[in-house]
């Protein structure tokens, strides 16, 4: 595994993050939590030490199964987890103070810790002033409940104001070969500010996997048929092609797409960690056994190549 400092926060943490939404049997079909607890402990058990969460995930289930998971274990994983999402009205941001204290202190008790080491807004809150929301942040890291600030999802204008407000560490954005929008303006801001890069949708929602050679059909709720476009048209096929060059790879190294995927992430100076959700102990392992290799300048140069033909379009 290889290990990454999280900005200015003087974590290390790994290249491969454990992401926990689908665990919390909400979105991504069913989960079993005997199998999520063995995932976790499997990740743990190879390396990944930054486990991220959210109350939103379950409805707070996510965060009991992280919890138990990593009993006995604290010391081995770097917990992050989030605030903001009111699901008690559906799921509408809220980043009021008095509602950001609620959620750190019920997020500590769901994991049974102390701490948290990298509490996250998970949405902005256009009706709650950022500045409002990170001085109670800052009251609770200075309480010990909270050891470092990050925020999720927040655009260039926001972070400028974000961070003169607080000590941000971290940025989740959706990154992935899919999804990069991000390289343009908020890149360089996090390049320039120094604030580490968390990834979510780093395999996009699973298409780059590589196992799925026809469209597949996901029940009515399932995130992937309202949150990440790529299944379908015409961002189906253009990822058809992206993944039949990644394919050219594999075929030489031995590896599966999924790796070169992560590693086209991991491998970026600015990407602290790519989280990657686990249903199960194999999906966890596979997903940490990509950090035992790298691509060469080679390989990146031909994705790109592959990537700017593909989606010259778009």
């Amino acid at each position: 595994m290889r290990y990454k400092t999280l900005g200015k926060s003087g974590l290390d943490v790994s290249a491969i993050g454990l992401g926990t939404w689908a665990i919390g049997g909400m979105f991504w079909g069913k989960s079993n939590d005997k199998e999520s607890t063995e995932a976790i402990e499997a990740a743990i058990g190879a390396g990944i030490n930054l486990i991220d969460t959210a109350p939103a995930y379950g409805d707070g289930h996510s965060e009991i199964v992280v919890g138990k998971a990593i009993k006995g274990k604290r010391d081995k994983v770097i917990i992050a987890t989030k605030c903001g999402i009111d699901t008690r009205k559906g799921f509408a941001f809220n980043l009021k103070p008095e509602r950001v204290r609620e959620e750190a202190e019920a997020s500590l008790k769901r994991l049974g810790i102390d701490c948290i080491d990298i509490y996250q807004c998970h949405w902005p809150d256009p009706k709650t002033p950022i500045e409002e929301t990170l001085e109670v942040l800052m009251k609770l890291k200075a309480e010990g409940k909270i050891r470092h600030i990050g925020v999720s999802n927040f655009e260039v204008p926001l972070l400028q104001v974000a961070v003169k407000a607080a000590p941000i560490v971290s940025l989740q954005p959706h990154y992935s070969l899919l999804e990069r929008s991000i390289e343009k303006e908020i890149i360089p801001f996090c390049r320039e500010h120094n604030i580490g890069i968390l990834t979510y949708g780093s395999l996009a929602s699973g298409i780059l996997t590589g196992k799925y050679d026809k469209q597949p059909k996901f029940s009515a709720g399932d995130a992937r048929n309202f949150f990440y476009p790529f299944y379908k048209e015409p961002l189906w096929s253009k990822a058809q092609s992206l993944i039949s060059e990644l394919k050219k790879i594999t075929e030489s190294r031995g590896k599966p797409v999924s790796h070169v995927a992560l590693n086209w992430l991991t491998q970026k100076a600015e990407v602290t960690s790519a989280l990657v959700g686990a249903k199960n102990k194999v999906q966890a392992i596979n997903n940490a056994e990509s950090c035992d290799w790298e691509l060469s300048e080679a390989e990146l140069k031909s994705i790109e190549e592959a990537y700017s033909r593909i989606f010259a379009e778009i």
